[in-house]
């Protein structure tokens, strides 16, 4: 299943993803910090969700209120 999330409150403004058997695969950030980002997404390539929902969710970036890896846990838990 491919999923399309709108970020909010960060510099990237988009995540695309799909998942397979529960696991992350081709995941794509629009916007943000790019070397950042491709780093995230080839160290959760084919990971199980719950995992990566469980490392990333509520990492700030900075004084804001989320980051790109905190937005990532969120649109795996819609």
């Amino acid at each position: 299943m491919h999923k399309t999330y709108k970020t909010w409150g960060t510099c990237s403004t988009q995540i695309d993803f799909d998942i397979i058997d529960n696991k992350i695969y081709n995941l794509v950030f629009t916007g943000g910090c790019n070397g950042n980002l491709k780093g995230i997404a080839a160290l959760v390539e084919g990971q199980d969700i719950e995992n990566v929902k469980e490392k990333l969710q509520g990492i700030k970036c900075g004084f804001k209120e989320t980051s790109c890896p905190d937005q990532l846990a969120r649109a795996l838990s819609e």
